[in-house]
């Protein structure tokens, strides 16, 4: 239905990592900033923490984003704490997370996680404008992910949120964040780098006017393409090269008079942390258990039931993110992981790191062919590529756009927040359906 310029839209970057949300008046959009002790300005963490609480609504105390966080590091073992839920949106293999005694879906995870949000928004999300617009990845994660599925889990989820809701890519949000900036016409590769997904459209966009406001009616969506494979998975690169052999990948166990390689498949919840924070229960720690008698490095199984048991999955994200970020500047970086009788220290290249996500560098290449032939357009044809998402800072996701398009052609900032300052704005405009997925 047309809306009024005037009235009040939300856009919600709902991140694997992290989430934001914008609210859009008269053409402008503004962050809606968090606040508390804990608060991180606008960015809000996408994790959820859960304990046992007398009094509270099913015996369970919950909270989100950084005091989620808080919450598992002050208490490690008395919580159940889970990250990058989004990650399983599209998944037909989850059907629950078992947290205690309780088993939440997946519309219950993301309700008690936007309950959260709007409580430490300092009353900016507490009466929401009817129109909101929530971005979307281009493709979903998983091997097989069901986008009917995913659409009615975040129906589901955002039911109770907002009375008129789209759902438009990621990566157009960002355009729309963008066209601010153009001073002249121009055709623009929008690639979005997320912890999930890495999302590729191509839009043909209107300069600002005078006013300095970008004509987003005469932005025109030429094509899209997207993949599963994007900052949760370099992580996992790191984890499985570095931290996974001294958890007993690659070694092996007795089984009657044979000697057999341990299955890849006891460690394959290190893949993701939603799967990591699932690992903590009776059934995969019986079985480790039995595993740890009979493998002929029993000490390395140990230290994965440790890692599960103790739930040191945050600890040990966090301490990969930081060698991340910290090869996407230098050369070489030191790894360090340290928890009880578990340490890890190695110096790692970033050609190390490099050589580890070659393959999955090739796949987005591949995606960024597809999105060009989508939208029928040659690289010589893009006048812009704007990068968005805290992945686009690794040096090898620049490099595919500079062989491609030169630097000179390359635009950056808002990697965190571009999106939801987009989506906000397209809620603001008179037919925002005509952008939806």
């Amino acid at each position: 239905m047309p809306q009024d310029a005037s009235a009040r839209a939300l856009g919600l970057d709902f991140g694997t990592t992290n989430s934001v949300a914008a609210i859009a008046q008269d053409g402008h959009s503004e962050l809606v900033e968090f606040v508390g002790d804990r608060a991180n300005g606008a960015v809000f963490r996408s994790a959820l923490c859960f304990w046992p609480e007398e009094g509270a609504r099913g015996g369970l105390a919950r909270e989100a984003g950084p005091w989620a966080i808080a919450e598992y590091l002050d208490f490690p073992e008395g919580c159940r704490f889970i990250q990058s839920f989004k990650s399983v949106a599209a998944s037909p293999l989850f059907q629950h997370a078992s947290i205690f005694d309780k088993r939440l879906t997946f519309e219950q995870l993301g309700g008690a996680f936007l309950e959260r949000m709007v409580a430490h928004a300092g009353g900016q999300l507490d009466n929401p404008p009817a129109r909101i617009v929530v971005g979307r990845p281009v493709e979903y994660a998983g091997s097989r992910p069901d986008e009917v599925l995913a659409r009615q889990r975040y129906d589901a989820m955002f039911e109770r949120f907002g009375t008129e809701i789209h759902y438009v890519y990621e990566p157009l949000g960002a355009a729309f964040s963008y066209a601010s900036r153009l001073t002249e016409p121009a055709t623009v590769l929008v690639a979005d780098f997320g912890g999930g997904t890495s999302d590729f459209s191509i839009v043909r966009m209107a300069a600002a006017d005078a006013s300095g406001r970008s004509n987003t009616r005469r932005c025109e969506p030429l094509g899209s393409a997207g993949i599963g494979i994007a900052g949760d998975r370099f992580d996992y690169r790191i984890v499985d090269h570095l931290v996974l052999p001294i958890l007993g990948k690659g070694s092996g166990y007795r089984s009657f008079d044979k000697i057999l390689e341990i299955p890849r498949s006891q460690f394959a919840g290190f893949a993701d942390w939603s799967r990591l924070a699932l690992m903590r229960n009776r059934k995969t720690l019986t079985e480790l258990a039995k595993l740890q008698k009979a493998a002929l490095d029993p000490d390395a199984i140990g230290r994965m039931i440790a890692v599960i048991e103790k739930e040191l999955g945050y600890a040990l994200y966090d301490a990969v993110g930081r060698l991340k970020r910290m090869l996407s500047a230098q050369e070489e970086a030191h790894f360090h992981f340290e928890s009880d009788d578990l340490l890890i220290e190695l110096d790692v290249t970033r050609a190390d790191f490099e050589r580890w996500i070659a393959p999955d560098i090739a796949r987005i290449e591949t995606t960024v062919d597809a999105a060009l032939t989508r939208a029928g357009v040659a690289p010589e044809d893009i006048d812009r590529v704007f990068l968005t998402g805290g992945s686009s800072l690794i040096p090898a996701i620049r490099a595919i756009f500079d062989r491609r398009f030169g630097s000179e052609r390359i635009a950056t900032g808002g990697e965190l927040t571009s999106i939801a300052h987009g989506l906000a704005l397209i809620g603001q405009e008179p037919e925002p359906a005509l952008w939806a997925a």
